[in-house]
């Protein structure tokens, strides 16, 4: 390998020679020092003295040439084995020179061969490594050594005429053409022979043309300017190796390209300038850490590279005037492989930013920043090209229909498993189903989403927003239940850090302006009153007289925190919820019988699914009750009561409570 741009002197090439494959030459001499032993036996002596003398000069130009070849070897790789080595082998294509003479004494095959290949005639050196072949003479294969030596020569000369020394190489590059077709034309004629087709899979030159195609694609590859691993995530440094490859790497390629065009080598020259290309390109793009932003500066360069019709030596000046040339058909594929590892990166990066987004057990996000996740890589794209911005836009809205897909069955499995530990927890699910919602909505106003992926969306959000829903209120009553179980018992039960949780959740939740939000506030309103009415009534019959004196101060601070919560998130609309609380603190705090029975009026209205045993339960809240005034309250109950409609919303029907010590005699005042 030669470095870039150096300097050579014209007749360097001649001293830059690659290692020959002596070895296969070993063995080789017995049969011809015979034969000629005795033709010396038959010359005179002045002639066998001068014939020693002309003997003895080959052996010494051969031996100058085999070393030359061999310093150009020892000074690329391994040398020290290879000229050990090569010395040896030297030594038997000498001992070769001498036997192996042509019929009318002429210079050796081997001889020869070597001469063409030192003087860059490739294609004379093919001719005769042929007749060699094919002479039955090539016993001990010496004909395959020298093809491949021919081949390691002829790559030299490619290095050499790539690395800028000019048209210095042009006659032994023209060589390396006329040896390539040569090749073709004898695989062809093979081929169309009656002979065995096996022996040409083999045939050593059968692999020059993809040989030589490595060799340049290695050079090629060597000039690229280097980008350090550390420069993967600046983008400054990207577009400027970027540039880089536009104002320096594709002129010297261009500048290559005229020599290998007069030596008819344009087409291969120019496929191994798009694969050296295309390499790179692929190599930056495929990294792992490559970000969005940064696979577009690549794909925009590229496709600035293809509408400006740069062919930087790719294009073929032999291509039809209409089609495409060889080189514009390459930035095209190059571009359309750039935009498919676009696509796949923002699909990639909408995915894990969604999941981000939207992590059950995690407080949600605001429905700006996720509208911003979706729409900033189409913008981004729509400054490059309208049609991929549509591109990018399409992936995007596959990939948030994929991950509604995805995260509908993470939250059935997270149910399933009653994975919610707090309420909040509950409430963050359904609060970024309203999120995901409202984010579509205005993507369908953004983007150009399609009917059945409109329909697909609501789909999935619907039947999220009801299992979880019914999720989130089953939730609230069991924990509200179990918490009233020792509430009026206890100073502490855990009531009142309830009802914080829920507010704090609900003020995040309300912030979202959704249409679920009052619905569902209200719902809970009324399964925490249920639920406290239902304790009340149950725990009074069991509680002595001076614990029911401390339950009206308790309901007192109960009612206080509870209006305080449902005001603070439902505002006004908070004034239209059904108050049994009050009404009962209202009934059992009248100074009289009378006032009671005022008191109980308006109860009757406002809950006509009230029943004598939860008016009796809530009369044994009043220690100082006495029996006649009790048994008035309830003949007064008795004579005002109504059935209450089944449309209504009702309170106390569910509300089961147990006989107590009053309720024993059937009579109307108990």
């Amino acid at each position: 390998m030669f470095s870039v741009g150096q300097k050579v002197p014209e007749p360097a090439w001649m001293m830059r020679k690659t290692k020959y494959f002596w070895g296969a030459f070993a063995g080789r001499g017995s049969k011809w020092e015979k034969v000629a032993g005795e033709d010396a036996r038959m010359l005179p002596k002045a002639m066998h003295e001068e014939k020693k003398q002309q003997e003895a000069k080959k052996r010494g130009k051969l031996k100058t040439m085999a070393g030359k070849l061999l310093k150009a070897v020892a000074s690329g790789k391994e040398a020290v084995e290879e000229k050990a080595g090569g010395v040896e082998m030297a030594g038997h294509l000498l001992k070769m020179a001498t036997c192996r003479k042509g019929a009318e004494g002429g210079v050796p095959a081997e001889e020869a061969i070597c001469r063409f290949i030192e003087q860059g005639k490739f294609l004379e050196a093919c001719d005769h490594i042929y007749n060699l072949e094919h002479s039955g003479n090539d016993k001990m294969g010496k004909s395959e050594s020298l093809y491949k030596l021919l081949a390691e020569r002829m790559w030299t000369v490619v290095g050499e005429a790539i690395s800028g020394s000019g048209r210095t190489f042009l006659e032994p590059l023209q060589s390396v053409g006329e040896s390539l077709k040569w090749e073709k034309q004898k695989e062809a004629e093979w081929l169309g022979s009656s002979q065995e087709t096996g022996p040409v899979s083999t045939w050593s030159p059968n692999f020059w043309r993809k040989e030589l195609e490595e060799q340049l694609i290695q050079y090629m590859t060597a000039q690229i300017p280097l980008l350090s691993s550390s420069a993967n995530a600046n983008e400054t440094a990207l577009k400027q190796h970027l540039s880089q490859l536009e104002t320096s790497f594709f002129p010297s390629l261009e500048h290559g390209s005229g020599v290998f065009e007069e030596a008819g080598l344009l087409s291969t020259y120019a496929y191994c300038c798009h694969a050296s290309l295309s390499s790179h390109l692929a190599t930056l793009t495929d990294s792992s850490h490559l970000s969005f932003s940064q696979c577009l500066l690549v794909y925009e360069w590229g496709l600035k590279m293809y509408k400006s019709g740069s062919e930087t030596c790719l294009k073929s000046r032999q291509s039809p005037q209409n089609s495409l040339s060889f080189g514009v058909q390459c930035l095209l594929w190059i571009v359309l492989k750039t935009e498919e590892k676009l696509l796949a990166v923002a699909k990639k990066e909408v995915g894990k930013a969604l999941k981000e987004a939207f992590d059950i057990g995690k407080p949600p996000c605001a429905d700006g920043a996720v509208i911003q996740i979706l729409t900033e890589k189409t913008e981004s794209a729509w400054h490059v090209s309208e049609s991929l911005s549509e591109k990018v836009e399409a992936v995007c809205l596959e990939e948030c229909l994929s991950f509604l897909e995805s995260y509908e069955n993470e939250v059935r499995n997270f149910l399933q498993h009653d994975g919610c530990p707090e309420i909040c927890s509950g409430l963050w699910i359904l609060e970024n189903c309203c999120i995901l919602r409202a984010v579509w909505c205005k993507l369908t106003y953004i983007c150009s989403a399609s009917t059945s992926q409109d329909v697909k969306v609501n789909g999935f959000l619907d039947r999220m927003e009801d299992e979880i829903t019914e999720h989130f209120l089953q939730m609230v009553a069991s924990k509200v239940k179990e918490t009233l179980k020792e509430h009026f018992r206890k100073c502490e039960s855990g009531f009142d850090h309830i009802l914080k949780s829920l507010k704090q959740s609900f003020l995040v939740f309300g912030k979202k302006k959704t249409d679920t939000y009052e619905a569902l506030v209200k719902a809970v309103n009324t399964i925490i009153i249920a639920e406290y009415v239902q304790a009340l009534l149950t725990i009074s019959r069991k509680l002595s007289s001076v614990q029911r004196r401390r339950i009206v101060s308790k309901m007192e601070e109960d009612h206080r925190m509870l209006q305080d919560v449902f005001k603070e998130c439902l505002g006004p609309a908070a004034d239209h919820l059904k108050d049994p609380i009050r009404a009962i603190l209202e009934l059992i705090q009248a100074s009289d019988s009378e006032g009671m029975k005022i008191a109980l009026l308006p109860i009757l209205k406002e809950f006509p699914d009230l029943r004598k045993e939860h008016l009796s339960a809530v009369l044994d809240i009043k220690v100082s009750l006495n029996r006649e005034d009790r048994a008035a309250l309830l003949a007064a109950f008795h004579d005002n009561c109504r059935e209450s409609k089944p449309e209504v919303n009702l309170l106390f029907a569910d509300t089961e409570i147990k006989p107590g010590k009053h309720g024993l005699c059937g009579c109307l005042c108990c």
